[in-house]
């Protein structure tokens, strides 16, 4: 056994037989880089909403599967469970705590980084071409900025990327087997991906489904019937964790959050569906939604927010696509399906990201980031075999070069404060690279050979007419890597020394040109003049827990907007009640859950409008004794604070001396 387990090591460390040396340690080297920058100085909560469903899970596997907010399972997040799920399983093994909490996510962001390397080298089969391209999709998979950002925060949007990159490496190996299990597998992995972050997951599916039309190597009738089976795989893994709450009795289960009838198919169709393309509130009567990446429009990827997070190589991608598009005319293209899925996959999500209406932060673009990689490394490596076999089609390779290197030149220069120097860095970089193999295809020329421009060029130094071609395709390659990678470089390496903005993670200079400060880390920050509505600065910073108040630990600003000694108060006299106090939103309950450990009511919600509490709720819970202390008002939605159970609230309870807007119930 040891004997057949040491070759098996030595492979999974050098690669395959023909395999080049290279191609296996520089993998390896590309997943330890991308886990260094995913993993390094991880601190805090990160986004405190789901990290408080995370801490929550772990009291009360009812609230575990439910995804509620607080361990009373009074209001589930936003969201279905699956991502809160893998940070669960590991915060109940190991404890909660920073690092048990985000690792997966970590772990999940690697390991996408690998299925994006497998999947474009598949593509090529085993030549040394595809392990450029695998190579080189692996380098920018990792070094894409908003993807560094987003998987050291605890949103679903890592684990959501992994799946779908998952489904397509399945879907590409069916297409390269023509078998069916792997569709249905991809299928599966699309559906686990809704349940990360419901409709979302679907951006791929109309991208799978051209590529396998297109190119599966059966009949028409035979390709329509595998699409339908893979389409019931993808209802059925979809719609059950949907179907179980929708069916379970509402009196014993927590309000879905983010619904507006306590279903999970409203909070499909409605918040987390139409509701982010077309942007209509909760009656469905108009524009609403933050527009944390700017206005919606072709434009909105390359505005000051969201250039630096996810547009440094869609000018490339852009010229990768036409040129694969006049290869197949010609009918010259490796594997058309690869094509067709990486940039289906791309301008599905270009289309839907740019012209959404809706709620849009920077970091849902990390799901481009898969295609953006893989069509760079094929783009790369087609367009470097035309610069070395054709004269015709050797300037495309230049043509690119130059366009993503002029690109990022621009982008630096918005921030000109931020790394100053970098910008010439790259504009010099790009100059090099564009003369250098512009030089090449000139001299390649001039020879008369017809083996191709590079080809020819060094035949003609062989015989006497230069010296060194070789040694200037050298310089032009790494001139070209640095314009291309050098500003997405820089910006990912960014979050590395910032506190994590779990809400709005961006990667980067502030651009507080588009709407507020950012930091280190981007725009996210609060709006100018100072705070968000609700939350108090005024509120103990550090420090030790007071004594005699065991289970409040101190981590900054308690409560979210709710003073320190009013957290205290209300840990002292909790009693038997299940929950600690009901307050407006999620922001104030989720601060005050992971600063207490107890849990807390969200009455509405992450928006603070949903309609989970009602007067007649409320009023069961205090009688039943579950809930004693009331903090109402601070809720956003219409109406604010002004609400049928503030007013009930005000009228039927007695405010607690001392801690403003605080009212002790239990009489």
């Amino acid at each position: 056994m040891t004997a057949v387990a040491a070759p098996a090591r030595a492979r999974a460390l050098t690669g395959a037989a023909g395999d080049p040396r290279w191609s296996r340690p520089a993998m390896w080297t590309v997943l330890a880089a991308a886990f260094v920058l995913y993993a390094w100085a991880l601190s805090g909560d990160a986004n405190e909403y789901y990290a408080a469903a995370v801490l929550s899970g772990t009291r009360s596997w009812k609230a575990f599967f439910f995804g509620a907010i607080d361990a009373g399972s009074f209001i589930t997040v936003d969201k279905p469970p699956l991502a809160l799920w893998v940070m669960g399983l590991s915060a109940r093994i190991f404890g909660y705590g920073t690092y048990s909490m985000l690792m997966p996510q970590v772990l999940a962001g690697v390991a996408a980084v690998g299925a994006v390397y497998s999947a474009v080298r598949r593509s090529f089969g085993r030549t040394r071409q595809g392990h450029v391209a695998a190579l080189v999709a692996a380098v920018v998979m990792t070094l894409t900025p908003i993807t560094v950002a987003i998987n050291r925060d605890n949103n679903p949007d890592t684990v959501l990327v992994l799946l779908l990159v998952l489904a397509a490496w399945f879907c590409l190996e069916s297409l390269r087997t023509a078998r069916l299990r792997p569709l249905l597998l991809a299928a599966l992995f699309v559906g686990l991906g809704f349940n990360a972050k419901m409709l979302q997951a679907y951006l791929v599916v109309p991208a799978f489904g051209v590529a396998y039309l297109v190119c599966a190597r059966h009949g028409l009738a035979r390709r329509a019937g595998h699409l339908l089976a893979a389409g019931g795989v993808l209802v059925v893994s979809s719609a059950w964790w949907m179907v179980v709450v929708d069916l379970w009795p509402a009196a014993s289960r927590p309000y879905v959050g983010g619904s507006t009838d306590n279903t999970v198919r409203d909070l499909v169709i409605g918040y987390n569906g139409l509701g982010r393309i077309f942007g209509q509130d909760r009656a469905g009567g108009g524009p609403g939604g933050a527009n944390f990446g700017g206005q919606a429009g072709a434009g909105r990827l390359f505005n000051d927010v969201m250039a630096g997070q996810i547009s440094w190589l869609l000018p490339f991608c852009a010229v990768a696509l036409a040129f694969a598009v006049l290869l197949r005319v010609r009918g010259t293209l490796f594997d058309g399906a690869a094509w067709l899925l990486w940039g289906g996959w791309l301008v599905v999500h270009y289309a839907v990201f740019s012209f959404s209406s809706g709620t849009f932060h920077p970091y849902y673009t990390t799901a481009m980031a898969p295609a953006v990689a893989a069509l760079t490394g094929m783009g790369a490596a087609v367009m470097w075999q035309a610069y070395r076999g054709s004269r015709g089609w050797a300037w495309a390779l230049p043509v690119a070069v130059a366009v993503t290197g002029g690109w990022a030149f621009v982008v630096l220069r918005r921030t000109p404060e931020w790394l100053p120097w970098l910008a010439w860095v790259v504009l010099g970089a790009t100059t090099v690279a564009v003369a250098a193999l512009v030089t090449v295809i000139v001299t390649g020329l001039a020879t008369g050979s017809a083996t191709g421009a590079v080809t020819g060029a060094v035949a003609g130094l062989v015989a006497g007419r230069g010296r060194g071609a070789g040694r200037v395709t050298v310089v032009a390659l790494a001139a070209a890597l640095v314009a291309g990678l050098a500003g997405p470089a820089a910006y990912a390496v960014s979050p590395l020394g910032a506190r994590v903005n779990g809400t709005n993670p961006t990667a980067g200079p502030s651009t507080s040109r588009m709407g507020g400060p950012g930091g280190p880390g981007g725009f996210g920050g609060p709006p100018p003049g100072g705070e968000f509505p609700g939350v108090r600065t005024d509120a103990l910073q550090g420090g030790e827990p007071p004594q005699g108040q065991p289970g409040v630990r101190s981590r900054g600003p308690m409560g979210g907007g709710v003073a320190d000694a009013t957290v205290k108060y209300l840990v002292a006299n909790q009693g038997r009640a299940t929950w600690l106090v009901a307050v407006g939103s999620a922001q104030q309950a989720s601060s005050i859950i992971l600063a207490t450990g107890r849990p807390v009511i969200a009455m509405g919600g992450f928006t603070g409008s949903d309609p989970a509490m009602t007067v007649p709720r409320l009023r069961e819970l205090l009688s039943s004794g579950r809930l004693r202390y009331v903090l109402p008002g601070g809720r956003g939605g219409p109406g604010g604070g002004e609400t049928e159970v503030t007013a009930w609230v005000t009228a039927n309870c007695a405010a607690v001396a001392g801690h403003t807007g605080l009212y002790d119930c239990a009489h």
